[in-house]
């Protein structure tokens, strides 16, 4: 229905004939109310198909000349509670319903020229990110769903990181880095929309820079280290910010997750861009808004069990509203009607056996009992 009349632009009497004739739209009506593009007889079916498609490939920036680069199968091992991938690895705790996703930076400095990066190919360190992140978050959304929290932490140098940032955005015009950029902003918007409690923990070793940093900006809380661990001789953690977290990778609302974030506080989003190039730690990270929380060694274990924890305790569904209705502040788009907020209505979360089974949380209101929530996101 929001595809009718918000994206079809279809009149809405019309679209409540559609919604409600049993026998459907034939051709003619169809095109005249908007609901079809083209009318086209079936004997030029074949030759207008081919016709479309190559004006549409027509609109391409990739030369036609150049060789597209080859994506072999994902290197993905399942080890038990373990998952493996060339640039991250997740961790499974199945009794706390909770999987520990570490990202791993790049551990060479990008290529300089455009032959040396088509010959990466596939290892590409941005695209194996993409690839590696997007596979993991299908594969947990599919054959994991009573684990309801994803935990992030980043390891690496975030220098490398920063570097990488900047090729992708001075060579935005270069057909294969435009792509690449298009793989990581529609992955990131995939975790945007996956019903999971999303956590980001910030600590010495871990390198939360610019296409890293959006895992942090993602979540629903970040929280930083304000210090070292005592029996760590690693610096203290920092962040940093680049231009990628100022446009390349905007969530369904067409903003950025730092700008959203910072909504209504022009700013904030000015001090953060002024940041660019820095390597900031909690005591200066929190201010701006980059984190959510700045703990120190001695209540670091706590703080972050407290919120796994607490997490474990509320209904899944109220955490999938909850969640989808916080996260997409700001500009409501045709991409959020139809993915965002509308995905979690309360009238459907209020209907769930979560909340008006037997044991759910408004049938056992007020009795002193606990709902027996289905831990399963959906």
């Amino acid at each position: 229905m929001t595809r009718l009349v918000d994206k079809r632009h279809v009149r809405r009497d019309r679209a409540d004939f559609f919604c409600t004739v049993t026998e459907g739209v034939r051709g003619k009506r169809a095109l005249d109310w908007n609901l079809v593009d083209e009318l086209v007889p079936r004997s030029a079916w074949q030759e207008t198909a081919r016709a479309r498609a190559a004006e549409f490939a027509g609109e391409a920036q990739r030369p036609s000349a150049d060789e597209g680069v080859k994506l072999p199968p994902l290197p993905r091992e399942i080890n038990g509670d373990n998952i493996g991938y060339g640039t991250l690895k997740v961790a499974l705790n199945r009794d706390d319903g909770v999987a520990a996703f570490t990202i791993r930076g790049p551990q060479m400095p990008p290529p300089m020229t455009a032959e040396s990066i088509r010959a990466m190919g596939a290892g590409f360190w941005p695209l194996a990110l993409a690839r590696d992140l997007d596979d993991a978050i299908l594969h947990l959304r599919s054959n994991e769903p009573k684990i309801g929290t994803w935990v992030f932490r980043t390891e690496g140098n975030g220098a490398l990181v920063a570097a990488y940032d900047e090729l992708l955005a001075e060579n935005e015009s270069d057909w294969f880095l435009h792509e690449v950029t298009q793989y990581l902003k529609r992955t990131f918007k995939r975790l945007d929309v996956s019903s999971r409690s999303m956590l980001a923990l910030i600590e010495p070793g871990s390198c939360f820079t610019g296409t890293l940093l959006e895992f942090a900006l993602a979540a629903d809380r970040a929280y930083m280290l304000d210090g070292t661990f005592e029996d760590s001789n690693l610096p203290p953690a920092t962040v940093q910010v680049t231009g990628m977290n100022f446009g390349p990778l905007p969530m369904g609302n067409g903003l950025g997750r730092l700008e959203t974030r910072m909504l209504g506080d022009s700013g904030a989003v000015v001090a953060a861009h002024s940041t660019i190039g820095m390597e900031l730690e909690a005591a200066d990270a929190e201010p701006l808004g980059l984190v959510t929380f700045t703990p120190d060694d001695i209540d670091w274990e706590d703080e972050v069990r407290l919120a796994i924890e607490e997490r474990r305790s509320f209904s899944p569904d109220a955490l999938t509203g909850m969640e989808a209705s916080l996260r997409f502040a700001g500009p409501e788009t045709m991409e959020t009607k139809i993915f965002a907020r509308l995905s979690a209505w309360q009238n459907w979360i209020f209907q769930r056996p979560n909340a008006v089974g037997e044991d759910g949380a408004l049938k056992l209101f007020g009795t002193g009992k606990r709902a027996n929530f289905d831990r399963k996101r959906v």
